[in-house]
């Protein structure tokens, strides 16, 4: 099960965490602020700007190792998650507070496990301090020096790295500057709600008559998954864990003349954002605060291993698809969300001048109101 390799990673790990240094905690006397994760694709709550001071945000994740269904046919795999979710929950900060995490391996999980923050200044990114046993917990702590939107996954080390991340352990950070999002003249940028999209992608294998295994342990699935996994062909790409995890009744939801803030990760792979009928009014395609925004893009390149965000205000109701753009993943493999938008119809901005009728028969007028085919 374990390779050399992976004894010989975990060496390397366990011999940084021996050399790090030892201190006392010298933020004892700043504020601490516990907050209380959620599952995405929603955002636990917080202040777009802050006048408050640094302080040190405190959360908890539990590791789990748990059974998911990630296609309407029913394909089961063994998953790994941060908070049982996938992608993990989002922990928004400011920047120039501290995050401090206690991530908690229960003794049922069967795999040692870590986080690495890509936000994180300092070697592997917190993996080497985060590495624990199942039955273990840690407190880690690191201070939020970028804005932006950051991954994170877990990293345990050798062959395990990749496996991990594409069995759902990874998430994201989101760094927002004390004063809060600016356009490329500095001019305030607000959004009315917030949602965190994790593309994943499954390599999950097949027997010889091209039907999806199953295995009775996480520990079996590896040898086989390992080699899909080299082939770089997912079987599966989806959002928040699961074909349909956003569509129909899991659907998002946002009203005319919102704005939303999207944001978007793939820890693994490239991928391509773009929202039917919308657009991007406002994109951080690096997901890095620091820069200016792109202004009205159609679709977005989020890079593998990284996270961005895009500001959207919806200007006419109905169904939108939020898609990856390359569309045999978006249709044949599942990287489809929706969005239904509440509002009033704008005939200015978009109409059905004619119904449907023969070729070349005689346009008889414009329909009098936007109550044709505007679906998206």
């Amino acid at each position: 099960m374990f390779t050399r390799r992976t004894l010989m990673a975990a060496a390397a790990l366990a011999a940084l965490v021996a050399a790090a240094p030892a201190c006392a905690d010298d933020l004892a006397d700043m504020p601490r602020e516990k907050v209380e994760l959620v599952a995405p694709p929603f955002i636990h709550s917080h202040e777009e700007a802050t006048q408050r001071p640094p302080a040190v945000i405190q959360f908890r994740m539990t590791i789990q190792e748990k059974d998911m269904v990630i296609d309407e046919q029913g394909t089961k795999i063994h998953a790994m998650t941060f908070n049982g979710s996938i992608p993990g929950p989002m922990m928004v900060v400011h920047q120039g507070d501290y995050v401090e995490l206690t991530l908690i391996n229960p003794d049922t999980n069967t795999m040692a496990h870590n986080i690495d923050f890509h936000a994180a200044t300092g070697a592997l990114g917190g993996a080497a301090l985060s590495l624990i046993n199942p039955g273990e917990q840690v407190t880690i702590r690191w201070k939020a020096t970028r804005a932006g939107v950051f991954v994170y996954h877990c990293a345990p080390g050798g062959p395990m790295i990749p496996w991990h991340v594409v069995s759902g352990m990874n998430g994201a950070v989101m760094v927002l500057p004390r004063d809060g999002l600016r356009d490329e003249n500095g001019k305030p940028l607000h959004y009315d709600r917030a949602y965190y999209i994790g593309e994943q992608d499954f390599y999950v294998p097949r027997d010889d008559k091209g039907h999806f295994k199953s295995y009775e342990t996480l520990a079996d699935s590896y040898p086989d998954t390992e080699e899909v996994m080299r082939r770089l062909v997912p079987s599966h790409v989806v959002f928040n864990g699961k074909e349909g995890a956003l569509t129909g009744k899991n659907a998002l939801n946002a009203k005319v003349g919102e704005t939303v803030l999207f944001i978007h990760s793939e820890a693994n792979r490239d991928s391509r954002p773009h929202i039917i009928g919308g657009h991007g009014d406002y994109v951080w395609e690096t997901g890095k605060f620091a820069n200016p925004p792109e202004k009205d893009l159609e679709t977005w390149f989020i890079r593998g291993g990284s996270a961005g965000a895009a500001l959207y205000t919806f200007r006419e109701p109905g169904l939108y698809a939020y898609v990856s753009h390359n569309l045999i993943e978006a249709v044949e493999l599942g990287a489809t969300a929706h969005i239904k938008v509440e509002g009033q119809w704008n005939d200015d901005l978009m109409k059905q001048v004619s119904p449907p009728g023969p070729i070349g028969a005689e346009t008889t007028g414009s329909i009098e109101s936007g109550q044709g085919a505007h679906a998206n």
